[in-house]
């Protein structure tokens, strides 16, 4: 019974791993998709922009 007890915390351990990507693959995508993917890019627009953007004492 020792293997038992041994094979169950791993077991288990892989069945909520397999759950939890079966869960990120099928949120991916959907009604939400574009929204969040316009969101991304606004952020990143944002971001190049101040990295672009020049310093104030430079003229």
């Amino acid at each position: 019974m020792d293997y038992v007890s041994a094979l169950v915390p791993p077991v288990v351990m892989a069945a909520f791993f397999v759950g939890v990507v079966r869960v990120i693959v099928k949120t991916q995508g959907g009604a939400a998709k574009a929204k969040e993917d316009a969101a991304v890019d606004a952020a990143l627009a944002r971001a190049e922009g101040v990295r672009n953007a020049p310093a104030a004492g430079d003229v």
